[in-house]
């Protein structure tokens, strides 16, 4: 049985790491998304999981549509088992998916076993941004579902699952971490194990939307431990933004619940070289900024560029 893995991100590349260690496990092929542009000068860069695959010495395809021919062709015939599929009308391939970030349609999704890797419980966030959800959402806990890749959003019957505690300190950096690793633990006992997969519940689905330019930006009429929760949810990959007086947005990368905050005017405020944003039921301290274009800072520094004012 040969494994093939897709996935793109950092997160994906830490899973595939995991394989990559366990001989019986180690991809005979990994398909990530191509080079794209990054950065000010806009150079294309390829993604974590394409990095990864080469320091492992792992074979690498990079396809503009997983779901075209050419890489059909490339998946069928990884590790050398192009022949035996194709005469028996089944696949002897197992492709992992973890956070690949495109769609993958049929035929793919029927000529093969695909087991995809998801970091919460299902069926509660399913959808393309589940850890960060899970943060704002103020959850106590999420952790990692191992389900078999149908046509539905995230709605396979599942594998295995294990829960991972939210700490009132976790980042989106800290807790993915975490489930990454515990990724890699389970998706290796799935593939050893085979355990018969489980339909999902009914009750208690949510969907964790993509992340947008507006859930980036720190809304005072919105309760200040939600906003707390969002930059840390958005930290470091994304980056929470907030409004200065005069229209400026700044990135804020830390940043904590004021004890004294009760009172403070809505938005954002200079106050005895501290930087504090008024919000619903409260205010935030901001700890650490990053102006447009600039490097990030303390807040104090920030504030002391701009003479103590806003």
């Amino acid at each position: 049985m040969a494994i093939l893995f897709l996935g793109t991100s950092e997160f994906a590349a830490t899973v595939l790491a995991r394989l990559a260690a366990d001989e019986r496990a180690r991809p005979a092929l990994v398909i990530t998304r191509p080079d794209r542009p990054s950065g000010r000068g806009r150079r294309l860069r390829p993604p974590p999981v394409a990095d990864r695959a080469r320091e492992l010495g792992l074979a690498l395809e990079q396809p503009a549509d997983v779901n075209g021919p050419e890489a059909r062709e490339a998946i069928a015939g990884a590790g050398g088992e192009a022949g035996a599929g194709a005469a028996t009308g089944a696949s002897s391939q197992t492709i992992v998916v973890c956070a690949f970030g495109a769609l993958i349609r049929e035929p793919l999704l029927s000529e093969h076993e695909l087991v995809n890797v998801h970091p919460s419980l299902l069926p509660r966030w399913r959808g393309a941004a589940p850890v960060e959800r899970a943060l704002i959402a103020g959850d106590q806990r999420t952790g990692v579902s191992i389900m078999r890749l149908t046509a539905g959003l995230d709605s396979g019957p599942v594998f295995l699952r294990r829960a991972e505690p939210i700490g009132p300190e976790d980042t989106y950096g800290s807790l993915a971490a975490r489930l990454a690793e515990v990724s890699g633990e389970l998706l290796l006992t799935v593939l050893r194990e085979r355990p018969d997969p489980v339909e999902q519940p009914e009750e208690g689905v949510t969907y964790a939307e993509k992340i947008t330019a507006e859930d980036r930006l720190l809304d005072p009429t919105r309760p200040a431990a939600e906003l707390e929760r969002t930059v840390r949810a958005l930290t470091p990959h994304i980056g929470a933004r907030v409004a200065l007086p005069d229209g400026e947005l700044i990135g804020v990368a830390r940043a904590a619940l004021a004890p004294d905050g009760d009172g403070v005017e809505r938005g954002v405020h200079a106050r005895d070289g501290r930087l504090l944003l008024g919000a619903r039921a409260g205010a935030l301290e901001l700890l650490r900024v990053k102006p447009a274009g600039g490097r990030e800072m303390d807040a104090a520094d920030y504030l002391r560029g701009r003479g103590g004012r806003l």
